[in-house]
């Protein structure tokens, strides 16, 4: 994995720079805004700086470099040393100037009670043979102390970081498992933390480490892009009750009111009676045109009588993922879609829906179309796990998620920062 800063004037300028070293498919994973200080801030203008980072083949970590190096949350995890350091070569210098002091000291002692050796005596020689004898056996418990102590101190260091860190990882997937990450997908992020040697490394890094890989998870979410041929074809599909009617007012109103684009709904629910007068009053409200159409057929006539607009946005009826004669009719009206009109399908699904129901819906969709996700009702709920389960589960991009009721504030791109550390135990 590649992970690099760069700085531009602007926040776009900045990404600009990142996708150009980077490639299109880098992940922008921190946008910055650097504030000018000195006399003259009042003078100058901010800059900014992004972290963006690039999947590579082999995203393996040096274990040994990163041992040296450690870094702090949301910092680049690129960690090289300038040359190896040998903590043995080190210890066994000491070791050696130890023991060549010690013999030094023993051969002076020598020199100077020489002559004592040869008195005729025989119990003071031996008295002064057993005193040698005792400052020798001194002298090597010294020496070997000297030598096991940094050994001891090293291993006593290690234990004691591999003991913090064990606790640490253990909380932090005590920490996913409460936001209700399924357990197959946790197991997942701990067995990638292996690949680090996370025994040796601070706290502050594994963090980090995780962080990033789960960024690198959700991927680079996209917005509706407008600028291919006109008029875009959107359709939002999804179960009953998740907010589509809601989210389709949201995104218009983003469109016309923010980008200046024409923008045009179609309604297909024409069970829920209800579900198109909603929309019509969001119609009335944004000055835009509504029409409501009873077949696919219907479908291409509707579309050519507004090919002035930029976009399109198809309301379709909710439907238990239970009925298959529903779920006929919406495939049906998707693949009815004449080629020469571009068109995307957004699902959309509330973050409070039950993994297990979760699933079965994304599959039964699956059968339908390829699509991209929109999660809805995040200020519904307290654990955003479903966001990361089902992105990995059904492999489709999260482009939006929304968080209220009121339009069209409460809709936004899908922040994998955000959620991350949220799922993470942040705020």
């Amino acid at each position: 994995m590649t992970i690099k800063k760069f700085q531009g004037k602007t926040q776009e300028e900045a990404i600009a720079k990142a996708k150009e070293e980077l490639g299109e498919g880098a992940v922008v994973m921190n946008v910055k805004e650097i504030k000018p200080h000195g006399l003259f801030q009042s003078f100058k203008k901010s800059t900014f700086e992004v972290t963006a980072a690039m999947e590579e083949r082999e995203d393996r970590i040096d274990s040994s470099m990163a041992l040296k190096t450690p870094q702090k949350i949301h910092d680049t995890i690129n960690v090289t040393a300038d040359e190896p350091i040998s903590l043995s070569a080190i210890s066994n210098h000491n070791a050696e100037q130890s023991q060549e002091q010690a013999e030094q000291s023993a051969i002076e002692f020598l020199k100077r009670n020489a002559n004592l050796l040869k008195k005729e005596d025989p119990k003071e020689r031996e008295r002064i043979e057993e005193k040698l004898e005792n400052l020798q056996s001194i002298l090597e418990k010294q020496l070997s102390a000297e030598k096991k102590m940094p050994e001891e101190r090293e291993f006593i260091k290690t234990e004691s970081k591999k003991s913090e860190n064990l606790t640490f990882i253990k909380v932090l997937y005590e920490t996913l498992i409460d936001n209700e990450v399924n357990e197959k997908y946790v197991n997942q992020i701990m067995d990638e933390l292996e690949k680090v040697n996370w025994n040796g490394n601070s706290v502050d890094y594994i963090l980090s480490n995780v962080y990033q890989k789960m960024i690198l998870k959700f991927g680079q979410p996209h917005g509706i892009d407008l600028n291919g041929k006109k008029p875009k074809v959107i359709f939002f599909i999804g179960p009953t009750g998740v907010g589509k009617t809601t989210t389709i007012a949201k995104i218009a109103s983003k469109l016309k009111v923010e980008q200046g684009r024409k923008v045009a709904f179609l309604t297909a629910d024409t069970y829920r009676i209800a579900a198109a007068e909603q929309l019509r009053t969001y119609a009335n409200i944004l000055d835009t045109p509504l029409n409501i159409i009873y077949s696919a057929e219907e479908l291409n006539q509707a579309i050519e009588n507004l090919e002035e607009y930029d976009a399109v946005l198809v309301d379709t009826a909710g439907f238990s993922h239970k009925s298959p004669n529903q779920k006929e009719d919406i495939k049906k009206l998707i693949q009815n879609v004449d080629i020469q009109y571009d068109n995307e399908v957004y699902l959309v699904l509330s973050a409070t829906t039950k993994y297990k129901d979760l699933i079965e819906i994304t599959d039964v969709y699956h059968e339908i179309t390829d699509y991209k996700i929109i999660f809805t009702k995040l200020d519904e709920t307290t654990t955003y796990g479903n966001v990361l389960n089902i992105k990995l589960y059904s492999k489709a991009e999260v482009s939006y998620i929304t968080n209220g009721q009121n339009v069209p504030d409460d809709i936004e791109l899908f922040n994998s920062q955000k959620i991350v550390k949220r799922l993470l135990g942040g705020r």
